[in-house]
Formats: structure tokens, C-alpha cells, sequence
């Protein structure tokens, strides 16, 4: 029996979209593509399963060589990029889905052994992050990033900018920035990764730059209503530490973004909810807001409350292709098997079971344009 509709299945405006409901795949590395960042076979079905989501953010895309960080990890910035992504994207639209491709420089959390120049990781400063990686050889230490010049971080905002239009030419609905979980874009926050003496670093505003340059070249290549970005405020993962001008940082972050109009901005949220009041209020285009490890009663409780627009999820879409109809139907969910969420083949990726045909987002009623 159906539960009573909820606030999750209405539509939302999402930048140039209706979307028809409120739920949205958070990004999530999978590591299945070709060495040479082709996205792998079976990523189309794998995506196309899960288009009953009002939105896909995709796991996250290097916007170049030197953006890679994890071992098979996809790109978008060659014509093999392109064609490999565009069947992917157009299988999702078959299904009646939105997907926007979310692009990722992992900066100094990279390792040479895993990308196609085998160099040296770059990174505001000269600063490692202390922790490990897996490769093709097993975990090795993640050696000290390379500093990146003035002029290379001018560069990797192109890069950004040549990335999100190869998305477009692939077929994707937008792209979202990935500026959280301690990579690139983070890296530029944080005092313990950027102590850099250029425009780029010292003041809160300078360490907002390279996000903010990002942010404007794309929206001005492929449109602001094309354009998000997700943040973490507080992560302190893998050496990050945003000190205490951190909730500043971001307060000033969000106001110069919200001028550009993005499509939206995706919070991954790490337990400080006075400066998420903050952003909420200083953000006045849709917020997507992702919970770690939220329990299933609560899924739609920060939709309910009017402090986000959207909720994003992960592993319980990872294992559940058919997510909005088991929410819809109050339905048990299936538990992800974390043996197969980096690698592997078919098993754990599009193996998931569904309840019944009605997980069939081609039929669908349901699905909007």
C-alpha cells in the first residue's frame, strides 16, 4: 500500500529543469572506467536504472590529467570522454532522467600511479595530506603535491571551464563543481593545505577565489542555470582543517555564488547548523542537502522543515535503483554490499534487485520532460 504523498514526489525548478520529484543522487566514485578515464561499459545501465531520481550527480569526472587523483576514475575532456559519456546520457534521458556531471579535481589527494602521466600531484601549497591511496601496486602513501604557479591555477580554471563543454556536447544536463570532501577546491579553503602568498591564499576572500573563478567560467561557457556546486563545510578529512575563519569563509562563498544564479548548491552536511541557517538564508536558489548516514525515518525531514529544497542520498541509491518507488510504497530497501562499491564487474553495480516493473522509469507516469 502506497504511503500518502509526500512534499519528496512534488516538482522543483532546478535551474532550466522540472525535475519530478525532490530526491537527488548524491556523486559517488565507483571506479569501473578504462585507464584512460572512458567511462566502462556498463555505466549506462548502471545510470539509466536510477533515472527515477529527480536528479543525478555523477561520480566525480577529472576536468584533466593532472585533476585525477583514484585509480579509474572517468574524465571528460577527450573526444573518447565524450562518446563514452553521451551513450551514458542518453540512456538516462530514454528513461525520462536528469543527470549532471560532476566535475572533480582531486588535487594533491591523487597518486601518479594512477593517472594516464603518472606526475606528481598539484595543490595550493606544498603540503601532503598524510594519509594513503590504493593502486594498481596496493595502498601506497600519497606523496607531497607539486605547488601549482599563479598562471597553472589560471589554467585549471580553463580546464573547469573546457570540461563542463565537453559535458554539454556529451548531452549532460549541467555540471556541478565539486568543491567538497578535501579535494581541489577545498584544498583552497584551508589554511593546513593552502599557505600561499598570491591572490590565491592568506585571507578568507583570496581562498574563495579559485571556487569563485571556477564557479563564473562555467556558468559563463555553458550557463549559471547549467551550473552548482557541492561544499562540505567543516570536513576535516585527509589533513583538511578550514580553521576558525571557516564558517566565514563560507558565508562569504555562498553570497558572491548566489550573484551568479546557479542552478543550485549541494551541502554535505557536517553537523553545523547555525552556518546551514546562514545558508539557507544567504542562498536563494535551490539547496540540496546531504545528511551522511541519515536514517530512513528522517529521509524528507529537512525537506519538511523548509531548510532544503532538495535531499540527496547515496548508498541507498547505490542499492536501490528503484529508490523512489520503494520510498513511495514504504517499502523495505535493499543493504549495499561495501565489497563492491570500488571496481569490480557487474556485481554490486547493476545487480541490485528492483520490487517490480514499476521501477521501469520508461512508463512511468510520473516522469516529466
Amino acid at each position: 500500500m502506497e504511503v500518502p504523498m509526500s512534499p519528496l514526489f512534488t516538482p522543483v525548478r532546478v535551474g532550466r529543469y522540472t525535475l519530478p520529484n525532490r530526491l537527488v543522487m548524491a556523486p559517488m566514485t565507483r571506479s569501473r572506467t578504462d585507464f584512460d578515464g572512458t567511462p566502462g561499459a556498463l555505466a549506462a545501465e548502471y545510470y539509466a536504472q536510477r533515472a527515477g531520481i529527480g536528479l543525478i550527480v555523477t561520480e566525480g569526472t577529472q576536468p584533466s590529467d593532472d585533476g585525477q587523483g583514484y585509480l579509474t576514475t572517468p574524465g571528460i575532456y577527450t573526444p573518447a570522454h565524450v562518446a563514452g559519456w553521451r551513450k551514458i546520457i542518453s540512456a538516462v534521458h530514454d528513461r525520462g532522467g536528469h543527470i549532471f556531471i560532476q566535475l572533480m579535481h582531486a588535487g594533491r589527494m591523487s597518486h601518479p600511479d594512477n593517472t594516464p602521466h603518472h606526475r606528481q600531484g598539484v595543490a595550493p601549497s606544498v603540503i601532503a595530506p598524510g594519509t594513503g591511496m590504493f593502486t594498481m601496486a596496493g595502498m601506497q602513501d600519497i606523496p607531497t603535491p607539486r605547488a601549482l604557479t599563479t598562471e597553472e591555477v589560471r589554467r585549471t580554471v580553463t580546464d573547469f571551464r573546457k570540461a563542463a563543454r565537453s559535458a554539454i556536447e556529451a548531452g549532460a544536463d549541467g555540471i556541478e563543481i565539486h568543491g567538497a570532501n578535501a579535494y581541489l577546491v577545498q584544498q583552497f579553503f584551508a589554511p593546513s593545505a593552502n599557505t600561499r602568498t598570491d591572490e590565491y591564499g592568506g585571507s578568507l576572500e583570496n581562498r574563495a577565489r579559485f571556487a569563485i573563478e571556477v564557479a563564473t567560467a562555467i556558468a559563463e561557457e555553458i550557463g549559471a542555470d547549467r551550473t552548482a556546486i557541492r561544499l562540505s563545510p567543516g570536513t576535516t578529512m585527509w589533513g583538511i582543517d578550514e580553521g576558525a575563519e571557516g564558517p566565514d569563509l563560507y558565508r562569504h562563498l555562498i553570497a558572491e555564488l548566489d550573484r551568479l544564479g546557479l542552478a543550485y548548491v549541494h551541502i554535505m552536511h557536517q553537523g553545523n547548523e547555525p552556518l546551514l541557517a546562514d545558508i539557507r538564508t544567504l542562498w536563494h536558489q535551490p539547496l540540496i542537502l546531504n545528511r551522511p548516514g541519515r536514517p530512513r525515518d528522517r529521509i524528507g525531514a529537512d525537506l519538511a522543515s523548509g531548510l532544503a529544497d532538495l535531499e540527496a542520498y547515496g548508498q541507498m541509491v547505490l542499492a536501490n535503483p528503484d529508490f523512489v518507488v520503494r520510498l513511495k510504497a514504504d517499502a523495505a530497501m535493499n543493504e549495499p554490499d561495501q565489497n563492491t562499491y570500488f571496481g569490480g564487474t557487474a556485481q554490486g553495480y547493476i545487480d541490485y534487485p528492483v520490487l517490480s516493473a514499476r521501477a521501469d522509469t520508461s512508463s512511468r507516469p510520473e516522469i516529466l520532460n
